[in-house]
């Protein structure tokens, strides 16, 4: 399985970004050969479209799913039409967040904000 996670810096006890959009980088780890990578998201600072593209570069990654504090319903639209599954981190570290997904402790988002669009 291959889980992305917004994060702040290249490692995996980077503290997880709060927006999904916004991150500076995603870390894709799978589970079944524990491999990492770090995608630079840059389109981090755009006015608008951000979320959109983020999910995109999630979904050509093959990942099966995302774990977020908060999610756009845009970007979460993206995410579900792929059938990657979304679900709300508790912990502020990578690290931790993906051991609680593997022990089944996080749980799908449930509240899809409308998106912060040309709000920055």
């Amino acid at each position: 399985m291959r889980i992305a996670i917004a994060v702040e810096e290249q490692s995996m006890e980077s503290i997880i970004c709060p927006s999904f959009g916004r991150s500076p980088y995603f870390l894709i780890y799978d589970t079944n050969t524990h491999d990492k990578t770090y995608l630079k998201n840059d389109m981090k600072d755009n006015q608008s479209g951000k979320g959109l593209k983020a999910a995109q570069m999630i979904v050509d990654e093959n990942a099966n799913v995302v774990l977020v504090q908060r999610c756009g319903k845009n970007a979460a639209n993206i995410l579900k039409n792929a059938k990657i599954g979304i679900y709300k981190t508790r912990h502020n570290l990578a690290l931790v967040n993906i051991e609680a997904f593997k022990n089944k402790k996080l749980y799908l988002l449930e509240k899809i904000h409308d998106g912060f669009h040309k709000h920055d």
